[in-house]
C-alpha cells in the first residue's frame, strides 16, 4: 500500500468522529452489508463520513491493512475500529452502539435506535 493511501485513511479516520468505509456511498450503497450499516446510521441520524472503497483500489486494499480486518464495510468511531456488518448489527441490537456513541459525544436519535431494536426483537 502506498504511503499516500495510508495517510489518507489515517487522516480520514482521525479527522471524523464516525467513518464508514463501504462499497458505494451512504446514499447509494453497492452491497448489502454496506447498505445495512449505512441504513442504520442514516435512520439513527448519526453524522458520519462515508468512504467509497470502490472508487480507489489503494484505499480498498489499504483499509484492510490499516485495520487488519479482511472485509468491508468497516466502521470507525473517534479513530477506533469498531467492526464490520455483523459486529455493528450486534452492537445496535444490544444497545452497545448507543453507549459508544454517547460516550464519545456523537449525536444520534435514541428513539430511532430503540425502534430498530423493537423491530428486531425475536
Amino acid at each position: 500500500m502506498s504511503n499516500a493511501a495510508q495517510e489518507t485513511i489515517d487522516s480520514t479516520v482521525k479527522g471524523n468522529d464516525v467513518v464508514l468505509f463501504m462499497k458505494g456511498t451512504s446514499q447509494m450503497p453497492q452491497c448489502g452489508f454496506s447498505s445495512r450499516i449505512a441504513g442504520v446510521l442514516n435512520y439513527m441520524s448519526v453524522p458520519y463520513q462515508d468512504v467509497n472503497v470502490l472508487a480507489d483500489e489503494e484505499i480498498r486494499q489499504g483499509i484492510k491493512d490499516y485495520s487488519d480486518w479482511p472485509t468491508i464495510p468497516q466502521l470507525y468511531v473517534k479513530g477506533e475500529f469498531i467492526g464490520g456488518c455483523d459486529i455493528v448489527t450486534e452492537m445496535v441490537l444490544s444497545g452497545e452502539l448507543d453507549t459508544l456513541l454517547a460516550e464519545n459525544g456523537v449525536s444520534f436519535d435514541k428513539d430511532a435506535a430503540d425502534k430498530v431494536r423493537e423491530a428486531n426483537k425475536q
